[in-house]
């Protein structure tokens, strides 16, 4: 491991893998793991993905937002704040993990949502990378199995060694996915970046009526994402 890897092992705020409740969450996923780095993360991202259910609808805007105990307490998150905790339970294991960001296109989004957010490009959608046997490797545990069923999309699989990333159509052959820009990785979560982004795709107005709902109601959305309609002509 290089000296650049280094970063990409510690403990953040956000990262916060000395906590108790991702030392012992971590602990109770890899306990029959061997030591293989391969094998721990591919635990690992099964469990965030199934275990932290998808929500869009999370709040957003505040370092506490992202930080991975926070995620693992409420259990669910959207994708960056899933992408945290993964990328901290993959720094408690040992494994120089990072995150990294896209804008994406998503064509089986739910109607309601693209009404929400008034477009159908999710910007700085969050990944996870892994470095394993001396590369890095992208994972997405973003959708969890009841989600991928809900849209008749096959859950995204990861084996430690190729990139894990959304699928570009959906079970039965319609239009999933499109990555439509990349903005690297980061050692932890760019918070201001992510916010500035939003207001520049979705507007200063839209977002900080958002931030304003999220203060009103201390954190929660009134939204159920579970319960709206998969939109399909896009």
């Amino acid at each position: 491991m290089n000296q650049d890897h280094k970063k990409y092992l510690r403990a953040t705020a956000i990262f916060n893998a000395d906590h108790k409740y991702i030392v012992d969450y971590a602990l109770s996923v890899i306990k029959d793991s061997s030591q293989d780095p391969v094998n721990k993360a591919v635990k690992l991202y099964y469990a965030v993905r199934d275990d932290i259910w998808y929500d869009p609808y999370s709040p957003f805007y505040l370092p506490e937002h992202y930080r991975a105990s926070n995620i693992l307490k409420r259990g669910r998150g959207y994708c960056v704040g899933k992408a945290s905790l993964l990328c901290t339970l993959g720094r408690f294991c040992g494994i120089p993990s990072r995150v990294g960001f896209a804008d994406v296109r998503n064509h089986l989004a739910t109607r309601q949502l693209i009404e929400y957010l008034g477009t159908d490009l999710f910007v700085y959608h969050g990944y996870v990378e892994f470095y394993l046997e001396g590369k890095w490797v992208k994972a997405t545990p973003a959708f969890n199995l009841e989600l991928c069923r809900k849209h008749n999309v096959s859950p995204l699989e990861f084996n430690g060694r190729e990139d894990s990333l959304f699928q570009a159509y959906s079970l039965e052959n319609k239009k999933f996915m499109e990555y439509v820009e990349d903005h690297g990785t980061y050692a932890d979560i760019p918070v201001d970046v992510i916010v500035a982004g939003w207001e520049k795709a979705y507007g200063k107005d839209r977002v900080r009526q958002w931030i304003q709902n999220f203060e009103k109601s201390e954190g929660g959305s009134g939204r159920d994402f579970y319960t709206e309609d998969v939109w399909k002509e896009l």
